[in-house]
Parts: structure tokens; C-alpha cells; sequence
């Protein structure tokens, strides 16, 4: 498996790989994936976004990163995204994607990057865990499920992560 620089024409895979993800109900409210590339490329700090390929070629899944505020104070703070393919799950693709992310970060000099997920999705908690991040709060009945898949209309409860970098942000003595 390689993990490498996400670009335009990884976007029919990496919509699909949402896809999977929305229709379980636990990864985001969003309803589809945007309808383009560029539009999912907005907002995002595309210098950080990388998939995992397997031999072949073929993306198993994608990380990404989002600003979180336009005010300078937080130029360093980013939120996570991460999917992977459901074929691929359990095989360790999740892991990789986030150490490149996290390095990607680094390098960019983040100093915090922030996850919101729902309880409920006890992998990618489970993931985050491993890699550092640590629960900071619970946002309840944060939003309402859009009207259709399997949670249609309920309202869900976010938890909030967040890790620090070991390296960006760090005051020396």
C-alpha cells in the first residue's frame, strides 16, 4: 500500500468511498459527496490530502483536511476527515492514512488537528485513539440527520477530539 498526494483524477473513487460511508449512517451528515472535485477541493488544504493505493493502483480509501476558521489565531488548526473503501476496511488502511496525514500536517505546520464523530462509530474513535487524539467534549443533538438513509431526521450527538502536534506549535523552555 502506498499512501500518496490526492488529485483531480482520483475523484470518481474518492466520491465513491464517501458513498459507502454516508449510506452507514455514522460518518457525516452530509447527504452525497459534492458534485466535483473542485467543489470538494473547497475549504480543504489539498497540500495534506493523500489516499491509500493498493498495488495496482486502486485508491482504498482518503484523508483530507479543512480549515476551521478564517481568523489568523487558528491558521494552524485543521479538522479530519478520513474514509475508507468498505473492501478495504480492517486491513490497516485507516492507520496509514492517518500517519500520512498527520505528517502532512506537520510539515504544513498545523499545530492541532480536530475530529468530530459520532459515538456511534466506534472504529474511527478507535482510530483517532491510536494516533493521539484524545476526547475533549460532546456536542449533543449537534445536528439532524438529512431525510433519508437509515437515520433519517435523527438528531445526533458529536464527540470532539483533538491532537496536538509533537512538533509544530511546541514552546521551547
Amino acid at each position: 500500500m502506498r499512501i500518496e498526494a490526492m488529485n483531480a483524477v482520483d475523484w470518481p473513487a474518492v466520491a465513491e468511498i464517501y458513498r459507502e460511508g454516508i449510506a452507514t449512517g455514522h460518518a457525516t451528515f452530509a447527504p452525497a459527496p459534492p458534485e466535483s472535485f473542485t467543489e470538494f477541493s473547497e475549504g480543504k488544504l489539498m497540500v495534506c490530502a493523500c489516499v491509500a493505493r493498493d498495488d495496482v493502483g486502486k485508491v482504498l480509501g482518503w484523508a483530507t483536511l479543512a480549515t476551521v476558521s478564517d481568523r489568523c489565531v487558528y491558521a494552524g488548526v485543521a479538522e479530519v476527515s478520513i474514509y475508507v473503501a468498505a473492501a478495504a476496511r480492517r486491513r490497516g488502511v485507516g492507520d496509514a492514512l492517518m500517519r500520512g496525514l498527520i505528517a502532512r500536517a506537520d510539515a504544513a505546520g498545523l499545530w492541532t488537528l480536530q475530529a468530530g464523530i459520532f459515538p456511534e462509530n466506534v472504529p474511527s474513535l478507535a482510530l483517532h485513539a491510536r494516533h493521539g487524539f484524545r476526547e475533549v467534549g460532546r456536542r449533543e443533538r449537534l445536528g439532524r440527520m438529512p431525510a433519508i438513509g437509515p437515520r433519517a431526521g435523527k438528531w445526533r450527538d458529536v464527540l470532539l477530539l483533538e491532537r496536538r502536534s509533537a512538533v509544530t506549535g511546541v514552546e521551547s523552555p
